[in-house]
């Protein structure tokens, strides 16, 4: 088979453990207000009957430590800091036995948000792709494969901004559970290998500027550090 131009190569996380091997990426599928704090900073309610999803692009990850643009069309860019679950199989109607097995391993994101166009989106009822689905919109650190260490409800989720904490939390206050969140995906979408969880963030979402460093840690298990620029 030929293509009328020659595809791009697909994006990838490396992956913990010295090894050269990478995680491709298929899709990346994100949950919103998982967290009631920030549900709450929002001005949303929460019903766990319907929780809310949305997705990127998979080449919207920014991977490896290297720089973040600052997106064009905004002025409010906003940190959402969240962990991060990547897929090593998937199916449909999974129970959450099968979710849990599912997982490959486990890192860090954040889910960047234009939230100016957000916010107009909302007031209109239109959806928030512009805001949520743009370029370099998800930088991603390494993964943690799970037989290598994984978080459990006492694992600390923490982001700084030139050396300040501004959103922390612990994952047991997340409303749905990782393996929750993977069965009530898997009755929207057949999930596959390749797929990438964003899980939802904490309180304490705010701008970020030309020239912040960022650093988002998930406990000991992943970390990443990106410049705005």
């Amino acid at each position: 088979m030929s293509h009328v131009f020659e595809p791009a190569a697909p994006t990838s996380l490396p992956v913990y453990g010295g090894s050269d091997a990478r995680f491709p990426l298929r899709r990346i599928f994100c949950i919103g207000r998982n967290y009631a704090d920030h549900a709450k900073e929002m001005g949303a309610s929460v019903d766990r009957a319907q929780p809310v999803f949305f997705t990127k692009p998979a080449d919207a990850v920014v991977t490896d430590g290297a720089d973040t643009p600052y997106p064009s069309a905004t002025s409010d860019l906003h940190h959402e800091v969240e962990m991060v679950v990547a897929l090593a199989r998937g199916g449909r109607d999974l129970d959450v036995d099968a979710a849990q097995a599912a997982i490959f391993g486990y890192g860090v994101g954040l889910d960047l948000t234009r939230r100016d166009l957000q916010a107009r989106a909302k007031e209109k009822g239109l959806p928030w792709d512009v805001a949520k689905a743009f370029d370099h919109s998800a930088p991603v650190s390494a993964l943690r494969p799970t037989a290598d260490g994984a978080p459990d409800a006492r694992t600390v989720l923490r982001l700084d901004v030139n050396g300040e904490t501004r959103q922390q939390t612990t994952l047991e206050a997340m409303l749905w559970s990782t393996p929750e969140i993977i069965v009530e995906l898997s009755r929207l979408f057949e999930l596959k290998a390749g797929d990438l969880i964003f899980t939802g963030t904490p309180a304490g979402v705010a701008a970020l500027q030309r020239g912040d460093r960022v650093r988002a840690t998930l406990g000991d298990i992943a970390t990443l550090e990106t410049r705005i620029v």
